[in-house]
């Protein structure tokens, strides 16, 4: 174990933890501005089980929307159509999923599958995720957390976009991804 030699000014002094940047090094604090202070005001005053019930309302608009709308019988250019494809005619790497999720809905695993799988495959797990963070703020759960490692985010993302490519090749084994 190595001592760090004091130079001879300082060696009196107590050392109390890292060494105060000079006045001229240090950046000034931004003060937030006037939404940012109105939203964190609200979020201080706000009860704890507000955040969760709001995503579970985005959630159950979104599949209120889902089921209202059918996206599976809907003709092109119907609601809902996704810009991209109807203006350039390529699959984004969303595409399919309203009918997966509508057809997850339905109990149709296979179809869902069919039109956007790895959207299948996320589902359990964002609502794993919601339903620990939910179940810890609200009634004080200690379910085990799903810690997902940047390594696993950057290989998911990265074979969600090699899927979105190969699902826009007109060749034969890659036409079966189109939807």
């Amino acid at each position: 174990m190595s001592t760090v030699q004091l130079p001879p000014w300082l060696a009196d002094q107590p050392v109390q933890g890292p060494p105060v940047p000079p006045e001229w090094f240090r950046h000034p604090r931004q003060q937030p501005d006037r939404l940012t202070r109105l939203v964190n005001r609200l979020a201080d005053k706000s009860p704890v089980w507000l955040a969760p019930l709001a995503i579970m309302a985005c959630a159950g608009g979104a599949v209120g929307f889902t089921l209202a709308t059918d996206p599976a019988s809907a003709a092109a250019g119907d609601q809902p159509s996704c810009l991209l494809k109807y203006l350039t005619g390529f699959v984004c790497p969303g595409c399919g999923g309203t009918r997966a999720a509508w057809f997850l809905l339905h109990g149709d695993l296979t179809a869902a599958s069919r039109h956007h799988l790895l959207f299948v495959f996320a589902v359990p797990f964002l609502i794993y995720l919601y339903v620990a963070w939910a179940g810890r703020k609200v009634f004080g759960w200690k379910l085990p957390e799903l810690s997902i490692s940047p390594a696993v985010m950057i290989t998911f993302m990265a074979v969600w976009g090699v899927w979105s490519i190969l699902r826009n090749l007109p060749w034969t084994p890659f036409t079966a991804f189109y939807v």
